[in-house]
């Protein structure tokens, strides 16, 4: 069932990157909600992205997240009266253009020469939860007749005019050990006129079962320890806004007791990651996820051999690339 939001954050500008300081010339790894989030669902995936660095062809899910996000994120750009559901629509198109340009791959997912004149079809910045398997093949035109679908839902759970975000992609870093900085993108953080904080992240597939919810709480917990370590303040609730299938708010409210301890188990992740680049332990852990992998050829749960290990995995771990690839946290 719907929900909606209704609560009016106080007008504040938007702040800029927070970064706690730290050499770039110290030898420290880093970790975002996605990479992390890849270390708990599969630690061979987790290696194929950060040591091995594969390649993985953007899915039409991830780039319809991506254009999606875009736009909600620039419908703010104007005084509220003028935030409408059409002219949130008008954002679209710009920006698969500006997509399109960045990584011409894109293109490749729509029918017709370069991408297809007349119509078009991130996990995270689309959806590993998306109904879109990333198989490419519609028209540019009803591609993006399916992401205006999406925004039209995001204006039946929340109402832009009454919102003033007190920051939207909010790149924030934090180091909470020697070798570790954790960082992240925030969709959008609102600030009550008490000071209260809220973080808010949009996702375009369905909201998940039970099952799956915890991966999704996981990434916005995450975020909370990150604007509390930054901030000094404690943000009170997390809410994904998912506006695929019938649309649907999802809230969690945090205390400094929780992400305390979450800070503790990003910790232990952390030292499980480092042991694993030392050892070369990098089992698969075999899941109903393993349909969205582009891997699954050089998988032994499939079958598969993974490349050789490169001889300096633990300086990879230690000095990630960020990944190039529509749709990620990475930035």
């Amino acid at each position: 069932m719907s929900s909606r939001t209704v609560d009016t954050p106080a007008v504040s500008p938007v702040v800029p990157t927070t970064v706690t300081g730290f050499s770039s010339d110290e030898r420290s790894g880093s970790l975002s909600p996605s990479r992390a989030g890849d270390f708990k669902q599969c630690p061979l995936l987790f290696r194929f992205r950060v040591i091995d660095r594969l390649a993985e062809r953007p899915s039409s899910a991830a780039v319809r997240g991506t254009v999606v996000h875009r736009a909600l994120e620039q419908v703010f750009d104007v005084p509220a009266p003028r935030r409408t559901v059409e002219h949130a629509r008008s954002l679209l198109a710009p920006a698969l253009a500006e997509l399109v340009e960045q990584w011409p791959e894109v293109s490749d997912l729509f029918d017709g020469p370069q991408g297809g004149e007349d119509g078009e079809d991130g996990r995270e910045g689309g959806d590993a939860d998306s109904s879109d398997d990333g198989a490419g093949g519609q028209s540019r035109q009803a591609w993006l007749a399916e992401a205006e679908r999406l925004v039209g839902r995001w204006f039946e759970l929340e109402d832009p005019t009454r919102l003033e975000p007190d920051g939207r992609e909010v790149r924030v870093e934090h180091r909470v050990a020697d070798d570790l900085v954790l960082r992240g993108i925030v969709d959008r953080v609102d600030v009550a006129p008490d000071g209260r904080i809220r973080i808010v992240d949009y996702k375009t597939g369905r909201a998940p079962s039970e099952a799956f919810e915890a991966r999704a709480l996981f990434q916005m917990k995450f975020y909370a320890l990150l604007l509390w370590r930054t901030r000094g303040r404690v943000p009170t609730r997390v809410q994904l806004v998912y506006v695929g299938g019938r649309g649907q708010t999802l809230p969690l409210d945090v205390d400094e007791t929780q992400l305390a301890a979450f800070e503790r188990t990003v910790l232990q992740l952390w030292q499980a990651i480092r042991e694993a680049a030392i050892t070369g332990d990098w089992r698969p852990s075999p899941s109903r996820m393993c349909g969205w992998c582009d891997h699954q050829a050089l998988c032994p749960a499939k079958g598969g051999t993974p490349p050789p290990l490169p001889p300096d995995a633990l300086d990879r771990v230690l000095r990630p690339v960020p990944v190039e690839v529509p749709g990620t946290d990475e930035g």
